[in-house]
Protein backbone atom coordinates (compact mmCIF):
# COMPACT_ATOMS: atom_id res chain seq x y z
CA UNK A 1 0.00 0.00 0.00
CA UNK A 2 1.35 3.12 -0.66
CA UNK A 3 1.50 6.19 2.18
CA UNK A 4 -1.58 8.43 2.80
CA UNK A 5 -0.19 11.65 1.25
CA UNK A 6 2.26 10.96 -1.43
CA UNK A 7 0.49 11.89 -4.81
CA UNK A 8 1.87 15.12 -4.89
CA UNK A 9 5.88 14.33 -4.12
CA UNK A 10 7.66 12.88 -7.13
CA UNK A 11 10.45 10.72 -5.40
CA UNK A 12 10.23 9.12 -2.28
CA UNK A 13 11.61 9.77 1.05
CA UNK A 14 15.14 8.97 2.33
CA UNK A 15 14.67 5.73 4.31
CA UNK A 16 16.76 7.45 6.77
CA UNK A 17 13.63 10.26 6.68
CA UNK A 18 11.04 7.58 6.75
CA UNK A 19 12.74 6.16 9.99
CA UNK A 20 12.64 9.37 11.49
CA UNK A 21 9.32 10.50 10.73
CA UNK A 22 7.30 7.24 11.82
CA UNK A 23 5.92 6.65 14.80
CA UNK A 24 4.27 3.07 14.48
CA UNK A 25 6.73 2.30 17.33
CA UNK A 26 5.14 4.15 19.13
CA UNK A 27 1.65 5.12 18.88
CA UNK A 28 0.97 1.06 18.19
CA UNK A 29 -0.45 0.96 21.42
CA UNK A 30 -3.26 3.00 19.94
CA UNK A 31 -4.32 0.98 17.60
CA UNK A 32 -8.20 -0.63 19.54
CA UNK A 33 -8.61 3.29 20.35
CA UNK A 34 -7.93 3.92 16.64
CA UNK A 35 -10.52 1.20 15.09
CA UNK A 36 -12.84 2.17 17.67
CA UNK A 37 -12.60 5.73 16.63
CA UNK A 38 -12.91 4.46 13.14
CA UNK A 39 -16.26 2.62 13.42
CA UNK A 40 -17.57 5.47 15.04
CA UNK A 41 -16.58 7.45 12.43
CA UNK A 42 -18.22 4.93 9.58
CA UNK A 43 -21.45 5.30 11.31
CA UNK A 44 -21.30 8.91 11.26
CA UNK A 45 -20.24 9.27 7.01
CA UNK A 46 -23.39 6.70 6.70
CA UNK A 47 -25.50 8.81 8.81
CA UNK A 48 -24.29 11.64 6.61
CA UNK A 49 -24.64 10.27 3.31
CA UNK A 50 -21.35 9.43 2.46
CA UNK A 51 -21.28 5.97 2.28
CA UNK A 52 -24.06 4.02 1.70
CA UNK A 53 -25.39 1.35 4.27
CA UNK A 54 -23.75 -1.77 2.87
CA UNK A 55 -20.91 0.36 2.65
CA UNK A 56 -20.49 1.18 6.02
CA UNK A 57 -22.03 -2.45 7.04
CA UNK A 58 -18.53 -3.74 5.25
CA UNK A 59 -16.34 -1.44 6.19
CA UNK A 60 -17.78 -2.17 10.00
CA UNK A 61 -17.27 -5.85 9.72
CA UNK A 62 -13.88 -5.32 7.85
CA UNK A 63 -12.75 -3.08 10.84
CA UNK A 64 -14.18 -5.47 13.71
CA UNK A 65 -11.99 -8.36 11.22
CA UNK A 66 -8.88 -6.26 12.32
CA UNK A 67 -9.56 -5.66 15.81
CA UNK A 68 -9.40 -8.98 16.24
CA UNK A 69 -6.37 -9.36 14.73
CA UNK A 70 -4.74 -6.59 16.99
CA UNK A 71 -6.70 -8.24 20.24
CA UNK A 72 -5.11 -11.77 19.12
CA UNK A 73 -1.54 -10.26 18.43
CA UNK A 74 -2.19 -11.80 14.81
CA UNK A 75 -1.85 -8.60 13.06
CA UNK A 76 1.51 -8.21 10.99
CA UNK A 77 3.00 -4.67 10.97
CA UNK A 78 4.86 -3.56 7.33
CA UNK A 79 7.60 -1.68 6.74
CA UNK A 80 5.52 0.88 5.06
CA UNK A 81 3.12 1.31 7.97
CA UNK A 82 4.09 4.79 8.55
CA UNK A 83 1.84 5.19 11.92
CA UNK A 84 -0.95 3.04 13.35
CA UNK A 85 -3.50 4.90 11.30
CA UNK A 86 -1.67 4.17 8.13
CA UNK A 87 -1.69 0.49 9.49
CA UNK A 88 -5.13 0.10 10.03
CA UNK A 89 -6.75 1.57 7.28
CA UNK A 90 -3.61 -0.58 4.86
CA UNK A 91 -4.73 -3.96 6.66
CA UNK A 92 -9.05 -2.64 6.25
CA UNK A 93 -8.10 -2.82 2.17
CA UNK A 94 -6.25 -5.42 2.48
CA UNK A 95 -9.55 -7.42 3.64
CA UNK A 96 -12.27 -5.41 1.76
CA UNK A 97 -10.91 -4.13 -1.11
CA UNK A 98 -10.70 -0.21 -2.33
CA UNK A 99 -13.95 0.85 -0.52
CA UNK A 100 -11.20 0.60 2.73
CA UNK A 101 -10.42 4.00 1.15
CA UNK A 102 -13.60 5.51 2.00
CA UNK A 103 -13.55 5.33 5.39
CA UNK A 104 -11.14 8.68 5.69
CA UNK A 105 -13.06 11.12 3.87
CA UNK A 106 -13.49 13.99 6.02
CA UNK A 107 -10.93 12.68 8.64
CA UNK A 108 -7.38 14.30 9.24
CA UNK A 109 -4.81 11.94 11.07
CA UNK A 110 -4.92 15.48 13.09
CA UNK A 111 -8.23 14.78 14.40
CA UNK A 112 -8.14 11.29 14.39
CA UNK A 113 -5.00 10.96 16.60
CA UNK A 114 -6.13 13.56 18.92
CA UNK A 115 -9.03 11.76 19.27
CA UNK A 116 -7.37 8.29 19.74
CA UNK A 117 -4.99 9.77 22.83
CA UNK A 118 -8.46 11.44 24.37
CA UNK A 119 -10.02 7.53 24.00
CA UNK A 120 -6.41 6.11 25.19
CA UNK A 121 -6.17 7.99 28.28
CA UNK A 122 -9.65 7.69 29.46
CA UNK A 123 -8.89 4.23 29.83
CA UNK A 124 -5.23 4.59 31.34
CA UNK A 125 -6.64 7.19 33.53
CA UNK A 126 -9.04 4.65 35.32
CA UNK A 127 -6.54 1.88 35.66
CA UNK A 128 -4.14 3.81 37.67
CA UNK A 129 -7.36 5.10 39.67
CA UNK A 130 -7.78 1.92 40.16
CA UNK A 131 -4.16 0.87 41.20
CA UNK A 132 -4.16 3.93 43.58
CA UNK A 133 -7.55 2.40 45.10
CA UNK A 134 -5.11 -0.85 46.10
CA UNK A 135 -2.70 1.66 47.89
CA UNK A 136 -5.38 3.59 49.33
CA UNK A 137 -6.51 0.19 50.50
CA UNK A 138 -2.86 -1.09 51.76
CA UNK A 139 -2.57 2.15 53.70
CA UNK A 140 -6.09 1.66 55.73
CA UNK A 141 -5.33 -2.08 56.44
CA UNK A 142 -1.92 -0.78 57.81
CA UNK A 143 -3.51 2.31 60.13
CA UNK A 144 -6.22 -0.64 61.68
CA UNK A 145 -3.37 -3.42 62.38
CA UNK A 146 -1.07 -1.11 63.99
CA UNK A 147 -3.48 0.76 66.16
CA UNK A 148 -1.91 1.52 68.97
CA UNK A 149 1.60 1.59 68.27
CA UNK A 150 3.25 4.31 68.98
CA UNK A 151 6.34 6.00 66.74
CA UNK A 152 8.08 9.30 67.21
CA UNK A 153 7.06 12.15 64.47
CA UNK A 154 10.10 13.75 62.90
CA UNK A 155 10.55 17.15 61.53
CA UNK A 156 13.69 17.95 60.02
CA UNK A 157 14.41 14.67 60.48
CA UNK A 158 14.45 15.04 64.24
CA UNK A 159 12.54 13.07 66.53
CA UNK A 160 9.71 15.69 67.32
CA UNK A 161 6.60 14.71 68.98
CA UNK A 162 5.10 11.14 69.96
CA UNK A 163 1.98 9.89 67.32
CA UNK A 164 0.55 7.08 66.91
CA UNK A 165 2.00 4.59 63.71
CA UNK A 166 -1.67 4.58 62.17
CA UNK A 167 -1.92 8.37 62.41
CA UNK A 168 1.64 8.39 60.53
CA UNK A 169 0.10 5.77 57.80
CA UNK A 170 -2.88 7.82 57.07
CA UNK A 171 -0.88 10.82 56.70
CA UNK A 172 0.38 9.01 53.01
CA UNK A 173 -3.68 8.18 52.69
CA UNK A 174 -4.63 11.93 51.65
CA UNK A 175 -2.12 13.00 49.48
CA UNK A 176 -3.41 9.64 47.13
CA UNK A 177 -6.73 10.97 47.94
CA UNK A 178 -6.12 14.22 46.19
CA UNK A 179 -4.09 12.70 43.23
CA UNK A 180 -7.40 10.43 42.75
CA UNK A 181 -9.40 13.53 42.47
CA UNK A 182 -7.37 15.17 40.16
CA UNK A 183 -7.25 12.36 37.75
CA UNK A 184 -11.38 12.37 38.13
CA UNK A 185 -11.35 15.65 37.43
CA UNK A 186 -8.64 15.38 34.12
CA UNK A 187 -11.08 12.41 33.18
CA UNK A 188 -14.27 14.63 32.69
CA UNK A 189 -12.15 18.06 31.50
CA UNK A 190 -10.70 15.53 28.89
CA UNK A 191 -13.73 14.13 27.84
CA UNK A 192 -13.99 16.07 25.04
CA UNK A 193 -14.27 14.73 21.02
CA UNK A 194 -11.95 16.31 18.74
CA UNK A 195 -13.24 14.06 16.10
CA UNK A 196 -15.01 15.76 12.92
CA UNK A 197 -11.89 19.18 12.87
CA UNK A 198 -10.26 17.47 9.97
CA UNK A 199 -6.86 18.68 9.41
CA UNK A 200 -7.64 21.99 11.42
CA UNK A 201 -10.48 23.42 9.81
CA UNK A 202 -13.44 21.14 10.51
CA UNK A 203 -15.08 18.86 7.43
CA UNK A 204 -17.48 19.93 4.89
CA UNK A 205 -19.52 16.77 5.33
CA UNK A 206 -22.60 16.89 7.41
CA UNK A 207 -21.26 14.91 10.33
CA UNK A 208 -22.98 14.57 13.71
CA UNK A 209 -20.62 15.36 16.12
CA UNK A 210 -23.17 14.71 18.97
CA UNK A 211 -23.49 10.92 17.59
CA UNK A 212 -19.81 10.61 17.36
CA UNK A 213 -19.52 11.48 21.27
CA UNK A 214 -22.17 9.62 22.26
CA UNK A 215 -20.68 6.97 20.32
CA UNK A 216 -17.56 6.91 21.81
CA UNK A 217 -18.33 7.63 25.36
CA UNK A 218 -16.96 11.23 25.88
CA UNK A 219 -19.24 13.91 27.17
CA UNK A 220 -19.04 16.95 24.58
CA UNK A 221 -17.74 18.22 20.96
CA UNK A 222 -14.54 20.47 21.12
CA UNK A 223 -15.94 23.84 19.99
CA UNK A 224 -13.14 24.67 18.10
CA UNK A 225 -11.23 23.03 15.01
CA UNK A 226 -7.68 24.49 15.49
CA UNK A 227 -7.45 23.96 19.07
CA UNK A 228 -8.58 20.84 18.63
CA UNK A 229 -6.08 19.49 16.63
CA UNK A 230 -3.39 21.10 19.03
CA UNK A 231 -5.05 20.79 22.12
CA UNK A 232 -2.15 18.47 24.73
CA UNK A 233 -3.65 20.13 27.86
CA UNK A 234 -4.69 16.23 28.81
CA UNK A 235 -1.39 14.83 28.26
CA UNK A 236 0.54 17.73 30.23
CA UNK A 237 -2.32 17.64 32.95
CA UNK A 238 -1.82 13.84 33.04
CA UNK A 239 1.76 14.09 33.65
CA UNK A 240 1.77 16.92 36.08
CA UNK A 241 -0.79 14.24 38.20
CA UNK A 242 1.72 11.52 37.64
CA UNK A 243 4.13 13.44 38.71
CA UNK A 244 2.75 14.45 41.71
CA UNK A 245 1.56 11.42 42.55
CA UNK A 246 5.09 10.15 42.04
CA UNK A 247 6.50 12.98 44.61
CA UNK A 248 3.85 11.42 47.24
CA UNK A 249 4.98 7.53 46.53
CA UNK A 250 8.87 8.69 46.89
CA UNK A 251 8.25 10.55 50.09
CA UNK A 252 6.46 7.31 51.60
CA UNK A 253 9.34 5.54 49.86
CA UNK A 254 11.93 7.68 51.47
CA UNK A 255 10.24 7.22 55.01
CA UNK A 256 10.34 3.30 54.94
CA UNK A 257 13.89 2.79 52.95
CA UNK A 258 15.07 4.94 56.39
CA UNK A 259 12.93 2.75 58.91
CA UNK A 260 14.16 -0.04 57.39
CA UNK A 261 17.94 0.61 57.96
CA UNK A 262 19.92 -1.39 61.10
CA UNK A 263 20.12 2.30 62.40
CA UNK A 264 16.16 2.75 62.63
CA UNK A 265 14.69 -0.77 62.55
CA UNK A 266 11.33 0.44 62.95
CA UNK A 267 10.12 -2.13 60.04
CA UNK A 268 11.42 -5.16 58.19
CA UNK A 269 10.55 -4.98 54.58
CA UNK A 270 9.19 -8.78 52.72
CA UNK A 271 11.84 -10.88 50.78
CA UNK A 272 9.37 -10.19 47.68
CA UNK A 273 10.25 -6.85 48.07
CA UNK A 274 14.16 -6.68 47.97
CA UNK A 275 17.01 -7.70 46.42
CA UNK A 276 20.54 -8.73 47.34
CA UNK A 277 24.06 -7.47 47.05
CA UNK A 278 26.51 -9.30 44.37
CA UNK A 279 29.16 -9.11 47.06
CA UNK A 280 28.09 -8.48 50.30
CA UNK A 281 25.94 -11.71 51.21
CA UNK A 282 24.55 -9.66 54.45
CA UNK A 283 22.52 -6.92 52.14
CA UNK A 284 18.92 -7.05 51.85
CA UNK A 285 18.66 -3.32 49.73
CA UNK A 286 14.99 -1.81 49.39
CA UNK A 287 15.42 -1.45 45.33
CA UNK A 288 11.54 -1.23 45.15
CA UNK A 289 11.53 1.74 47.34
CA UNK A 290 14.54 3.12 45.33
CA UNK A 291 13.04 2.52 42.07
CA UNK A 292 10.38 4.33 43.43
CA UNK A 293 12.06 7.45 44.01
CA UNK A 294 14.54 7.52 40.94
CA UNK A 295 11.67 6.79 38.73
CA UNK A 296 9.85 10.08 40.34
CA UNK A 297 12.78 12.46 39.16
CA UNK A 298 12.19 10.74 35.48
CA UNK A 299 8.83 10.55 35.43
CA UNK A 300 9.44 14.67 36.89
CA UNK A 301 11.64 14.50 33.58
CA UNK A 302 8.83 14.41 31.26
CA UNK A 303 6.18 16.19 32.38
CA UNK A 304 9.18 19.45 32.01
CA UNK A 305 9.89 17.86 28.49
CA UNK A 306 6.59 18.04 27.07
CA UNK A 307 6.17 21.20 28.51
CA UNK A 308 9.06 22.21 26.64
CA UNK A 309 7.61 20.74 23.18
CA UNK A 310 4.43 22.62 23.47
CA UNK A 311 5.46 26.06 24.76
CA UNK A 312 7.29 26.74 21.56
CA UNK A 313 4.71 25.45 18.70
CA UNK A 314 2.10 27.87 16.68
CA UNK A 315 -1.38 27.31 16.36
CA UNK A 316 -3.21 24.25 14.87
CA UNK A 317 -1.37 20.95 14.18
CA UNK A 318 2.51 20.78 13.88
CA UNK A 319 4.64 17.42 13.46
CA UNK A 320 6.43 18.75 17.11
CA UNK A 321 3.22 16.81 18.87
CA UNK A 322 4.07 13.75 17.94
CA UNK A 323 6.49 13.65 20.76
CA UNK A 324 3.14 13.82 23.05
CA UNK A 325 2.72 10.16 23.64
CA UNK A 326 5.98 8.63 24.55
CA UNK A 327 6.31 10.42 27.94
CA UNK A 328 2.75 9.67 28.53
CA UNK A 329 2.71 6.11 27.76
CA UNK A 330 6.19 5.68 29.23
CA UNK A 331 4.89 7.21 32.43
CA UNK A 332 1.54 5.18 32.97
CA UNK A 333 3.57 2.43 32.23
CA UNK A 334 6.11 2.96 35.48
CA UNK A 335 2.71 3.96 37.26
CA UNK A 336 1.22 0.75 36.57
CA UNK A 337 4.41 -1.08 38.39
CA UNK A 338 5.01 1.54 41.00
CA UNK A 339 1.71 1.37 42.29
CA UNK A 340 1.02 -2.28 42.72
CA UNK A 341 4.78 -2.91 43.79
CA UNK A 342 3.85 -0.30 46.80
CA UNK A 343 0.87 -1.68 48.18
CA UNK A 344 2.92 -5.14 47.75
CA UNK A 345 5.37 -3.52 49.97
CA UNK A 346 3.12 -2.36 52.81
CA UNK A 347 1.16 -5.47 52.90
CA UNK A 348 3.95 -7.78 53.50
CA UNK A 349 6.05 -5.40 55.84
CA UNK A 350 6.38 -6.41 59.40
CA UNK A 351 6.61 -3.42 62.12
CA UNK A 352 8.99 -4.03 65.41
CA UNK A 353 6.36 -1.61 67.67
CA UNK A 354 8.82 -2.45 70.83
CA UNK A 355 11.90 -1.01 68.64
CA UNK A 356 9.45 1.86 67.90
CA UNK A 357 8.81 2.06 71.47
CA UNK A 358 11.91 1.87 73.29
CA UNK A 359 13.11 4.70 70.43
CA UNK A 360 11.23 7.28 71.93
CA UNK A 361 13.30 10.14 73.82
CA UNK A 362 11.61 11.84 76.84
CA UNK A 363 12.83 14.92 75.35
CA UNK A 364 9.96 14.62 72.71
CA UNK A 365 7.69 15.15 75.40
CA UNK A 366 9.20 19.07 75.59
CA UNK A 367 6.27 20.72 74.22
CA UNK A 368 4.08 19.13 76.44
CA UNK A 369 6.35 20.45 79.55
CA UNK A 370 5.80 23.86 78.37
CA UNK A 371 2.44 23.17 78.02
CA UNK A 372 2.43 22.63 81.84
CA UNK A 373 4.05 25.95 82.73
CA UNK A 374 1.28 27.65 80.75
CA UNK A 375 -1.13 25.57 82.74
CA UNK A 376 -0.21 27.19 85.90
CA UNK A 377 -0.27 30.70 84.22
CA UNK A 378 3.16 31.09 81.88
CA UNK A 379 2.92 32.66 78.93
CA UNK A 380 4.20 30.22 76.42
CA UNK A 381 6.93 32.56 74.94
CA UNK A 382 8.31 32.45 78.70
CA UNK A 383 7.70 28.86 79.40
CA UNK A 384 9.21 27.55 76.12
CA UNK A 385 12.80 29.73 77.06
CA UNK A 386 12.58 27.94 80.63
CA UNK A 387 11.79 24.35 79.23
CA UNK A 388 14.84 25.03 76.59
CA UNK A 389 17.07 25.69 79.34
CA UNK A 390 15.86 22.03 81.34
CA UNK A 391 16.65 20.59 78.10
CA UNK A 392 19.99 21.88 77.49
CA UNK A 393 20.86 21.09 81.55
CA UNK A 394 19.74 17.46 80.98
CA UNK A 395 22.29 17.08 77.95
CA UNK A 396 24.90 18.80 80.13
CA UNK A 397 24.36 16.33 82.57
CA UNK A 398 23.61 13.33 79.63
CA UNK A 399 20.57 12.24 81.48
CA UNK A 400 17.25 12.22 79.85
CA UNK A 401 14.84 14.73 80.74
CA UNK A 402 12.33 13.06 83.00
CA UNK A 403 15.38 11.61 85.07
CA UNK A 404 16.37 15.97 85.96
CA UNK A 405 15.88 15.92 89.77
CA UNK A 406 13.41 18.59 90.99
CA UNK A 407 15.52 20.33 92.39
CA UNK A 408 17.17 21.34 88.73
CA UNK A 409 13.73 21.79 86.81
CA UNK A 410 13.03 24.23 90.66
CA UNK A 411 16.40 26.16 90.08
CA UNK A 412 15.10 27.44 86.57
CA UNK A 413 11.47 28.11 87.78
CA UNK A 414 9.49 27.42 90.75
CA UNK A 415 6.49 27.27 89.05
CA UNK A 416 8.00 23.17 88.52
CA UNK A 417 6.05 20.96 91.13
CA UNK A 418 6.39 17.28 92.03
CA UNK A 419 3.39 16.72 89.48
CA UNK A 420 5.78 17.52 86.80
CA UNK A 421 7.05 14.02 86.57
CA UNK A 422 3.77 13.50 85.33
CA UNK A 423 4.02 15.15 81.67
CA UNK A 424 6.67 12.48 81.08
CA UNK A 425 4.08 9.68 79.25
CA UNK A 426 3.75 9.29 75.75
CA UNK A 427 -0.04 7.76 75.67
CA UNK A 428 -1.12 10.74 77.55
CA UNK A 429 0.44 13.48 75.40
CA UNK A 430 -0.58 11.54 72.51
CA UNK A 431 -4.15 11.11 73.91
CA UNK A 432 -4.25 14.83 75.06
CA UNK A 433 -4.25 16.17 70.86
CA UNK A 434 -7.63 14.77 70.43
CA UNK A 435 -9.26 17.70 67.99
CA UNK A 436 -10.21 16.45 64.54
CA UNK A 437 -6.92 15.65 63.16
CA UNK A 438 -4.97 15.48 65.82
CA UNK A 439 -3.06 11.81 66.48
CA UNK A 440 -4.94 10.94 70.02
CA UNK A 441 -6.34 7.18 69.34
CA UNK A 442 -10.21 8.76 69.43
CA UNK A 443 -9.12 11.11 66.59
CA UNK A 444 -7.38 8.56 64.23
CA UNK A 445 -10.16 6.19 64.71
CA UNK A 446 -12.43 9.00 63.68
CA UNK A 447 -10.05 9.93 61.03
CA UNK A 448 -9.49 6.05 59.99
CA UNK A 449 -13.64 6.21 59.24
CA UNK A 450 -13.08 9.24 57.50
CA UNK A 451 -10.89 7.35 54.88
CA UNK A 452 -12.83 4.41 54.61
CA UNK A 453 -15.72 6.80 53.82
CA UNK A 454 -13.93 9.26 51.17
CA UNK A 455 -12.48 5.58 49.88
CA UNK A 456 -16.03 4.26 48.89
CA UNK A 457 -16.83 7.41 47.75
CA UNK A 458 -14.34 7.25 45.47
CA UNK A 459 -15.12 3.78 44.02
CA UNK A 460 -18.81 4.88 43.29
Amino acid sequence: MKNLWGGRFASGVDPLAWQFNASISIDWRLAEVDIQGSLAWAKALSKAGVLQLAEMQSIVDGLKAVLVEVQTEEFQLQPTDEDVHTAVERRLTELIGPLGGKLHTGRSRNDQVATDFTLWLQGAIAQVDEYLAQLQSAIINRAEQDMGTLISGYTHLQQSQPILLSHWWLSFFWPLARDRQRLAELRQRASVLPLGSGAMAGTPYPIDRDFLAKELGLESISPNSIDAVSNRDAAAEFLFIASLLAVHLSKLSESLVLYSTSEFGFIHLSDAYTTGSSLMPQKKNPDSLELTRGKTGTIIGRLTGLLSTLKGLPSTYDKDLQEDKQPVFETYDNLCMMLPVMAGVLETLKVDAERMQSNLNPAILATDLADYLVAKGIPFREAHALVGQAVRLSEEQHIDLHQLPLAEFQAISSVFKADVYQVFNFNAAIDKRDLPGGTATTAVQAQLELAKETFKGAAN
